[in-house]
């Protein structure tokens, strides 16, 4: 039996990300169910939250030669290659954000960028809860890449923009 040096690689291949899926997935399961509202690897039928929807359709507008979408006070972004929102903001993507009001127009599912008391800069990362307590209204955000929430309550006061396009 004469095996093709070609087919001999895809099998190769096959097994590798057969393997890779095994590894991964048995990491995966170890993790706190708890600690990951916004898992790596969705699993079937679960919906996620997504962000809150900012633009209606008749807002946008798209010619042959440009795209014009009508946003009140747009903020231009740019984004550091810290790996914690891929694959949905990685290094290059650049983004249209919003400077938020009130605490009112932050929702569960939205990506805001931040300013941390645990870390120098701007955070940019997905809110995954809402609640308050004896001071007041916060949120608790989560790069959608990390294994774990960011530590410490957010303020509205702290929040800066609210994400509401990606531009890859």
């Amino acid at each position: 039996m004469i095996i093709n040096p070609g087919s001999a690689k895809k099998v190769l291949l096959l097994l590798i990300a057969f393997m890779l899926g095994v590894i991964f997935s048995e990491a995966y399961a170890s993790v706190n169910y708890l600690e990951r509202p916004f898992p790596l690897f969705q699993e079937a039928g679960v919906d996620r939250a997504s962000p809150h929807d900012r633009i209606r359709e008749d807002q946008i507008k798209v010619y042959s030669d440009h795209v014009l979408i009508k946003v009140d006070n747009p903020q231009w972004a740019s984004f550091a290659d810290t790996k914690s929102m891929d694959p949905v903001i990685d290094k290059g993507a650049n983004a249209i954000q919003i400077v938020p009001q009130s605490k009112e127009e932050i929702h569960v599912g939205d990506i805001i960028s931040y300013n941390s008391d645990y870390a120098s800069g701007v955070i940019i990362h997905r809110v995954i809860h809402i609640g308050y307590d004896e001071e007041g209204w916060y949120c608790i955000a989560k790069g959608d890449n990390n294994p774990r929430q960011d530590p410490g309550k957010i303020r509205f006061s702290q929040i800066r923009r609210v994400l509401v396009a990606i531009i890859y």
